[in-house]
Order: structure tokens, then sequence, then C-alpha cells
């Protein structure tokens, strides 16, 4: 592979230019990836929220209609049982979750928040594995090892622990329970996995860390454009965003920033996803996610994940799969440990889907309608989203609701539909072509490195099972 002996330059809409000088190199790096000059973080200092949608009123619910719907025993409880998704694997809404994380750190309590601009996100607006790697082995050395300072510490199967059990990771959300915690390991070892090979093709070992950060960063860009969206939104809209990118969401030159509509609304679609228990590897038996897999505590061999069991491998029995979305939560997520939630005055807090209409209306989100006719949709009617029968409804439906009922549907809980498909794309391509060191900025010829089961298809069960 050749390193650029001229200055090559790209604008990526923001107001500045990435300039990258290179050398002749005959010394192939697999995993070399095109490195911008260090890019200014003054556009991202106090990463902030804002409104895709800014003209629909927010939708004001009574606490009453919001216990008819989140509570145990209400709309969204699933406890009586679901079906599963036929085309989406159990570890999707794991990695969407994983996501979430990377993209939003929201530190304010769940309550009403009278200014929505003074809300702050303390994680750039950027898929940038900021909850892998936090500040780098400079500023946290802790999570890194001290044999390589290249390489990410790990303990065996599990993250590295202080004597106290504690995780030694950038965000604690990534050890909330143990699909998150496998999943912090599982991408851990990639980037590990990449310093080997770097290293193997002559890479300077002052250069390895931050070679192999990028290129993992890149397969997960790559992972997240290629595997999620479409799984998550559908083939062909995935395709079309893709090609002509978002048109709704972050125009060129515009500040990044996380929409409300996205982070409080369509994205935690995947909660109605979680399915009730996992089989974490061959020898297990099924567990529930609550309160079996529940985190922040040192992992037991057993409980060490299977990722085939997971994601579809090819060659591989099919993975679990998906509950469907639609509209309800499993057992698990009705009622929440205190090892994640904290103690709550009202036990009510304990349902997520409580929490997440809180969340919703806390942040002044429109109705899931306002949004559909906002886009040229045809609104979802009382009856279609249930609400009809909910005796003491008044007004719209909650737009996190509204995705869920969607996405039921217009594709038998596949995928999403509309509304929520054009929110999750828009927002996911759009933080991804205005990070100034994405891959579809600086290199949008660039294809994984990492070697995959099928040709010119590398997929995120390449990223956590090699196949080499």
């Amino acid at each position: 592979m050749w390193r650029f002996d001229e200055t090559r330059k790209r604008s990526v809409g923001y107001d500045y230019m990435i300039t990258t000088t290179m050398k002749p190199n005959h010394t192939v790096a697999r995993d070399h990836c095109l490195a911008p000059a260090r890019a200014s973080r003054a556009a991202l200092a106090g990463a902030r929220y804002g409104r895709l949608f800014p003209e629909p009123p927010p939708l004001d619910l009574r606490p009453d209609q919001l216990r008819a719907l989140g509570q145990l025993g209400g709309l969204c409880d699933a406890s009586d049982g679901f079906d599963y998704a036929r085309g989406v694997a159990a570890g999707w809404p794991i990695f969407g979750q994983y996501i979430a994380h990377d993209l939003t750190a929201d530190r304010s309590a769940l309550t009403m928040r009278a200014d929505v601009d003074a809300l702050v996100n303390f994680h750039s607006p950027r898929a940038n594995l900021e909850c892998l790697y936090g500040d780098g082995p400079s500023a946290q050395p802790f999570m890194y090892s001290h044999a390589d300072g290249a390489k990410l510490l790990l303990n065996g199967h599990d993250l590295p622990r202080n004597s106290e059990g504690v995780a030694l990771i950038p965000d604690p959300r990534q050890d909330v329970h143990v699909p998150m915690s496998q999943l912090q390991v599982g991408l851990a070892r990639m980037h590990n996995r990449l310093v080997d090979r770097l290293r193997q093709d002559g890479v300077p070992e002052g250069e390895l860390f931050e070679e192999a950060r990028r290129a993992a960063t890149w397969h997960y860009q790559w992972v997240i454009l290629n595997g999620l969206l479409p799984t998550a939104i559908g083939p062909e809209r995935a395709a079309r965003l893709l090609s002509e990118g978002p048109r709704l969401f972050l125009s060129a030159g515009e500040t990044p920033y996380i929409p409300l509509e996205f982070a409080d609304g369509a994205y935690r679609y995947g909660h109605s996803q979680v399915r009730g228990e996992f089989h974490l590897n061959h020898g297990g038996s099924p567990l529930r996610l609550s309160p079996d897999l529940v985190g922040f505590q040192p992992l037991p061999p057993e409980k060490a994940i299977d990722w085939r069991l997971f994601f579809d491998v090819p060659g591989e029995p099919p993975a679990q799969r998906a509950k469907k979305i639609d509209g309800r939560l499993c057992a698990s997520l009705m009622a929440l440990p205190a090892a994640i939630v904290g103690s709550v005055r009202d036990p009510e807090l304990a349902s997520l889907a409580l929490r997440d209409l809180k969340r919703g209306v806390g942040t002044g989100l429109p109705s899931g309608e306002a949004v559909a006719r906002a886009l040229g949709e045809e609104p979802l009617t009382p009856a279609q989203t249930g609400l009809d029968g909910v005796s003491s409804w008044e007004g719209e439906t909650p737009l996190w609701y509204y995705v869920l009922k969607e996405a039921e549907l217009h594709s038998d809980g596949e995928r999403l539909g509309p509304v929520g498909g054009t929110i999750v794309g828009e927002v996911l391509v759009g933080v991804i072509d205005r990070d100034p060191e994405s891959y579809r900025a600086v290199d949008p010829g660039w294809r994984p490195t990492l070697p995959s089961r099928e040709a010119g298809r590398f997929t995120i069960a390449d990223a956590l099972v090699p196949n080499e």
C-alpha cells in the first residue's frame, strides 16, 4: 500500500479542511487508514442536543396517561408473551444500545426539564468508540495494558476490574448487563487484533495505538451503516440514504448535535426488541436479562458469550432472534432492578417503558402523528396505535410509542416504519458523514481490511468471531 506523496484535501461540511501528507512506504500495512490531521475539537465543545422537527408543539400528557401505557399491566407490558422476529438476530438491539452509549451521555435527572437548550451531551456526537477508548492511554492508562501500551486491558473473558469489582472502562453503562460488557470485551479484542496485525506489518510502535484505533473505528462505522442500518430501516431505505445522504439532518456547516427525537424517541425502538431470556453459550441454560444478567460485578466464566448465538454467522445455525417491535417490552425491562435504576421514590419508575415515556415528555417531544404530518406521511389512527381502547386517553401518541406501533403495522415488527426509519436513518448516516475523521469523510472508497467469511461482506460477526 502506498502512503500518498502529495497533500490531499477534502471538504467534509465543517469550516475547515482535512489535510493529510503521506510518504511512500513499501511495507504493506493491511489495516492502515488514511489519517486526517488532528481535527479541531472546538466545534464539538459543549456537545448539544437539538430538534429535528422544531415546528410541531410538544405533546403534553398527564401522569395517569403515561402510567396507562408504561406501568406493569399497561399497553407496553409484554409479560404475557410475545413473538420473535424472523430476520433480526438477538444481538442487534445490544449493538444498537452500544451505539446509543457512544453517541450520547445525558446525566440529567429523569424529571421535567424547563430549559432543553441547557441540556449537555457529555459525549461527542460521533460514532467513534469513545465509550471504548475514553481519552486514550496517556490520559487513562489504567484501561491499557502495561506490557503493551497500544492494547486495551482485558481480564481473560471479562473487563478489567478493580479490587471491588468495578470495571475499568470510560463509561459505567458499558457494564450494565452481561451482553453489553461482553460486547465491550469483543470490540476491545478487535482493537488488540488490529494492533497485532499492524505490528506484523511494520507500523512504528509510536503509531500503533492511533492506527489501530482508527481502523477499529472505521470497521465499527462500517457495521453501523452496512449491518445495523439496513436491519433497522430496511435495505432500500438504507441504500438510498447512503447514496444520497440525509435531507433533514446536519446540513453542510451545521454544528453537529444529537436530535432529541432520535435520542429520547425513535432510537429507543431497540427496547422493544430485547428478548426475555438469552442462551449465552452452548453449554448454558437460558438466562433473563434481569436479574440473571445484571452487570456491575465480575463475570463468571460460564457467562462468557458465544457471539454465534447472538449474530448470524455463515455456515453456522441461525442465531437467537430478537423480539418483534410491537409497542411492548419484555418482563425484564418492565421491572428493572435497583442495581440499574438506583433507589427511586416511585416504584413505577422501575419500568423502562414508563421511563422512556417520561423522558419524551420531559424533553418536549412532539407527537408521532405530528412528525408523520411533517414528513408527508399518513398518520396512524387511534385504532392502529391501540389508544382508542384506553378510556383516559386524550390527544395524540408519544413519539416513542408511535414509532413502535408503526413498525408493527408497516413491517410486522421486523423493522422501522417511515417515521422511525427516517429519524434513525438520517441521524446515523448524518453523524458519520459529518464526522471529519470517519471513513465516509476521509476515504469513502475504504473497505474493511479484517478477514470476512463472505468475500466483500464484512459483518459484526466477523468483528466479534474472528475467522483467521
